[in-house]
C-alpha cells in the first residue's frame, strides 16, 4: 500500500479520488467481513483506539495552525469562527433531533451522536484546505480554520452526552456550573496553547540568532511543542485540542511578524530563499530568515506525519466497519447531514457574511467527517453507559458505533470523489472573474 501510494501520488492529484478512498476498502478487506486477518472490536480496544486517534488528531490540528498565516485581526477570521462555532451549535441540535426520532436513541445518546458527528475533519479535508501560505481564498481559509476549531469546541457536548448517559466523570458538564466550566476550558485551551507556542518559538529563535544554539531537530521541536501544549493545558482543565491548534497559530504568527506580507503564489520562498546563504545552519540563524526556516521545517515534517496518520486511521476505520457492519440509519443520517443539516447550519452561520453564493454552497458541501469523529467515538466507548428505561445500555454502543462509522465512510467516498472537480471548477470561475 505504501509503495502504491508513493508511485501514484502525482496521479491522484489529477483524478477525482482521495488517498482515503484507497485506504478504506483495504481496511474493510483486512477485517472480519472479508479476510478476517485483523479483528479489532471497538469497545474492547477503546483505550488503544482513543490514543491512536488522539495522536493523529493532535498532529493535524498543529499542522492546521501552522498553515493559517493571517493575523487574528484580519476580518477573514470571522468566517472560520462562524463555521467552527456557530455552525456547530446549529448542527449538534439538528443531529440530536435526528438521533431521537430517526434512530430512536435516548436523549443522552442522541446528544453524544450529534457531538461526535458535528466536527469537520482537519486530516481528510486537505484537498480543500490552504495550499499556499499567502492564500486568502475564503473557502480554503474558512474550511481550514473550521477544522482546527471545532474538534476542540465539540468536546463539552461530548461530555454533556456522556453525563446524561450516567458517566460520573462527565458530571461537571451537566450541572449549574456548566457554562463557567466550558468557558474556562475554551479560554484556557486557546490562551495556554498560544502562550506556550509563542514562548517556545521565541526561545528557539533567540538561541539560534544570538548563540547559534538549538540548531536542527525541528522534528523534535514540533512534536515536543504538541505534547507540552496538550499536556500542560489539560492539567489546568483546558481543552488540549484547542491548545495545540493555538500553539501552531502562535508559531506561525512569530514567522509572519518577521517575514511580513507574502504573495499567494510565492509562499515563503520570498522569506527563506531570496537571499543567498551557504546552508541550513546559516538559514536557521539568519536574522531575517530564522523564524521562517524553523516554521516551514516543522510544517513540512508534520505534513509527512499527517499522511501516515491518515493512512493508519482510515485503514482502522475500514477494519472497524468490517467488524460492526454498515447501518441503514447511518446511511439515512449521512444523506440528511450532507444535504440538509450541514447546508442549513452553514446558511445560518454565514448570514451577513461577505461570501458569494458559490462559496457558501461549497462551504456547505465540504463538511467532511473523519478522524475527529472516530476519536470521540472511541473516547466515549471507554466509559460504561447507563441507558434510561426502555433502552438496553449494551445495545447503544454498537448502534452508535455503526452509525458513526457508516457516516464517516460515506463522507470519505462522497467528498473524496467531489473535492477535486468542485475545487477545480471553483478555481476556473475565480480566474475568469479576475480576468473579466
Amino acid at each position: 500500500m505504501l509503495l502504491s501510494m508513493g508511485l501514484m501520488a502525482s496521479l491522484l492529484e489529477r483524478w477525482p479520488v482521495s488517498p482515503a478512498m484507497f485506504y478504506l476498502p483495504v481496511g474493510y478487506i483486512l477485517g472480519p467481513a472479508v479476510s478476517g486477518l485483523i479483528t479489532f472490536v471497538p469497545a474492547e480496544h477503546a483505550l488503544l483506539l482513543t490514543t491512536v486517534a488522539k495522536i493523529a488528531l493532535l498532529l493535524s490540528l498543529f499542522t492546521v495552525g501552522l498553515k493559517l498565516r493571517m493575523p487574528l485581526s484580519d476580518s477573514i477570521w470571522r468566517l472560520p469562527l462562524r463555521l467552527g462555532v456557530l455552525a456547530m451549535l446549529v448542527t449538534i441540535p439538528l443531529i440530536t433531533v435526528a438521533g431521537l426520532f430517526l434512530c430512536d436513541l435516548p436523549l443522552g445518546a442522541a446528544v453524544l451522536l450529534g457531538a461526535i458527528l458535528a466536527p469537520t475533519d482537519p486530516v481528510l479535508a486537505s484537498d480543500v484546505q490552504i495550499k499556499d501560505l499567502g492564500d486568502r481564498d475564503r473557502i480554503r481559509f474558512s474550511l481550514t480554520g473550521e477544522g482546527g476549531l471545532n474538534d476542540g469546541t465539540a468536546f463539552p457536548f461530548v461530555m454533556l452526552g456522556l453525563a446524561w448517559l450516567g458517566v460520573p466523570s462527565a458530571g461537571a458538564f451537566a450541572n449549574i456550573y456548566t457554562v463557567s466550566h466550558v468557558l474556562w476550558s475554551i479560554i484556557a485551551g486557546l490562551g495556554g496553547g498560544w502562550i506556550l507556542g509563542w514562548l517556545v518559538g521565541r526561545v528557539v529563535i533567540g538561541l539560534r540568532r544570538r548563540f547559534r544554539l538549538a540548531l536542527g531537530m525541528e522534528e523534535f521541536l514540533g512534536i515536543g511543542l504538541i505534547a507540552l501544549a496538550y499536556g500542560a493545558t489539560e492539567l489546568i482543565h483546558g481543552i488540549g485540542f484547542l491548545a495545540v491548534f493555538a500553539a501552531g497559530l502562535a508559531m506561525r504568527r512569530i514567522e509572519s511578524t518577521n517575514s511580513g506580507q507574502l504573495r499567494a503564489d510565492r509562499g515563503l520562498d520570498e522569506a527563506v530563499y531570496q537571499l543567498p546563504v551557504k546552508g541550513d545552519e546559516e538559514l536557521a540563524t539568519h536574522p531575517a530568515k530564522a523564524s521562517a526556516y524553523m516554521t516551514e521545517t516543522v510544517l513540512g515534517f508534520n505534513q509527512q506525519l499527517e499522511n501516515f496518520a491518515e493512512l493508519l486511521m482510515v485503514i482502522l476505520t475500514g477494519i472497524l466497519l468490517s467488524h460492526i457492519g454498515f447501518s441503514v440509519y447511518g446511511v439515512v443520517l449521512a444523506l440528511l447531514l450532507f444535504f440538509v443539516i450541514r447546508p442549513l447550519s452553514v446558511a445560518i452561520a454565514l448570514v451577513g457574511a461577505n461570501v458569494t453564493a458559490l462559496q457558501r454552497r461549497l462551504m456547505a458541501w465540504f463538511g467532511i467527517k473523519g478522524i475527529g469523529s472516530i476519536y470521540y467515538l472511541a473516547f466515549a466507548l471507554q466509559y460504561q453507559w447507563i441507558a434510561p428505561a426502555g433502552y438496553k445500555a449494551e445495545a447503544l454502543a454498537p448502534r452508535i458505533s455503526s452509525i458513526v462509522l457508516t457516516v464517516v465512510a460515506m463522507s470519505i467516498v462522497m467528498h473524496g470523489i467531489s473535492a477535486t472537480p468542485l475545487m477545480e471548477m471553483y478555481r476556473r470561475r475565480r480566474r475568469r472573474q479576475r480576468q473579466g
